[in-house]
């Protein structure tokens, strides 16, 4: 798996991690107890600066959407460049109101409007100012083990403590239940039951607040969170709930939009039932590792603001090619369908591979978007160790994967592979993933 050794420079990570500790912040999060520098990818894989080779089972925390070094979008970026870099939104931008057309047109949102960004966290913040401005309240629902970014008002209606460094907010928010299947004090509950009681919790959390409420965001499928995800329909029910009281519905695709559940194009579409939300957020894979993302809302929404703004970096002419190219080549090659192809393989496979481990306790997920939520052996109880065992022995067998979930725990491995992946790759991750398992059912 490793592809060899040839150019291996002993001790270079250590010093270059040395130069690191130096000069960025203590809480900038590495992976590994010796931290990889990753100098070139192709395809699936990606190699480190001592020549070894990986298959990349997380994609840059879901970034490169589609393929490491894909030529349709590193010509497109190198065209452009070679044209123009940069005018800002104060030009007309000929990329920049294709990709919004093509995006409009895909949200099923009607009369969308499009308005770009570099990051979902500062997607996830305008799509905050626009409902908070709309409806005139800084009253905001969230999900329980939620994650939505890291910018001030991103942070303050975060549901996950792990990433959430203060208290102080701009924002009211109360935390709903219903994220999470598997947990909490419905998991009894059998799918019918857990979205009547989530609806339950709704309304009461509701009935809890000062007078209107601006917006629910949440997270189709939570990424941070562990890739925990409420049955099919949850937010359909919570819309007739929102619809009657003109409470906005914002989903954060940041993670599962562009077709990686395989099922759908969008996260909220298992949830379309009651129509779509009013607005959507995107970002990471549509740029295929470019600084894209955007919210897609409908025109009187987007329109509510009353002052004068532009976009220095979002919206730039690089970046809109790159992310043309890349949708381009994700629809002309039905990626979706790969993704539900492949990703219930690999879903298989993952949980032939933990069957009968007490250290696994369960494997979930939809396309190419797998969970292994991880315990103590015998127990309940979620074990941050267990996930990083699993995670160094991956990397030494020669995949990298990631890791989140709930409550200050970290005990899920996380594996969201690019939507190229193929049906060879697919087996090979997780025969070395299920290696690692099992090596860690050993261990703890």
């Amino acid at each position: 798996m490793s592809g060899g050794s040839q150019g291996e420079r002993p001790g270079v990570h250590r010093a270059l991690h040395a130069r690191h500790r130096a000069v960025l912040p203590d809480w900038l999060a590495l992976y590994y107890d010796e931290p990889l520098e990753l100098t070139h990818g192709e395809g699936r894989y990606v190699w480190d600066a001592e020549g070894r080779r990986y298959l990349d089972f997380f994609g840059g925390i879901l970034t490169t959407m589609t393929a490491h070094a894909l030529p349709e979008v590193t010509k497109a970026v190198a065209e452009q460049a070679g044209r123009v870099l940069h005018t800002s939104t104060l030009y007309l931008n000929r990329p920049m109101v294709e990709l919004a057309e093509r995006v409009a047109a895909l949200s099923g949102i009607p009369d969308a409007r499009v308005f770009f960004t570099t990051s979902g966290t500062e997607a996830n913040d305008a799509a905050l100012l626009l409902a908070t401005t709309y409806r005139r309240s800084n009253q905001v629902l969230a999900m329980r083990n939620s994650y939505h970014g890291r910018s001030f008002s991103t942070v303050g209606i975060t549901g996950n403590r792990t990433w959430s460094p203060t208290s102080l907010s701009p924002l009211q928010t109360l935390y709903v239940h219903g994220g999470v299947r598997s947990r909490g004090p419905f998991a009894h509950l059998d799918d019918a039951e857990f979205i009547e009681a989530c609806v339950a919790d709704l309304t009461d959390v509701r009935g809890q607040t000062g007078g209107e409420v601006a917006a629910l965001i949440a997270e189709p499928v939570q990424g941070v969170g562990g890739f925990t995800s409420p049955p099919d329909g949850l937010y359909a029910a919570f819309r007739e709930v929102l619809q009657r009281h003109g409470i906005l519905w914002i989903s954060d695709e940041v993670q599962t939009g562009w077709g990686r559940t395989g099922d759908h194009f969008w996260g909220w579409q298992a949830h379309g039932a009651a129509g779509p939300p009013d607005m959507l957020t995107f970002a990471k894979g549509i740029g295929n590792g470019m600084s894209v993302g955007g919210v897609v809302a409908r025109a009187e929404i987007m329109n509510c603001l009353d002052a004068n703004s532009i976009s220095t970096f979002g919206g730039s002419p690089v970046t809109m090619a790159a992310a043309n190219a890349n949708l381009g080549y994700l629809l002309e090659h039905d990626l979706q369908s790969n993704a539900r192809r492949v990703g219930g393989l690999l879903l298989e496979r993952l949980r032939a591979a933990s069957a009968g481990l007490g250290v696994v306790r369960e494997v979930r997920g939809r396309g190419l978007m797998a969970g292994i939520e991880l315990v103590v052996p015998g127990t309940d109880t979620p074990s941050a160790e267990a996930a990083s065992y699993v995670l160094e022995a991956a990397r030494e067998g020669g995949v990298l994967i990631g890791k989140g979930g709930g409550h200050s725990t970290c005990s899920v491995l996380r594996i969201a592979p690019p939507l190229t992946l193929t049906v060879a790759e697919a087996e090979e991750g997780a025969a070395v993933l299920g290696r690692a398992l099992r090596a860690a059912d050993s261990a703890m």
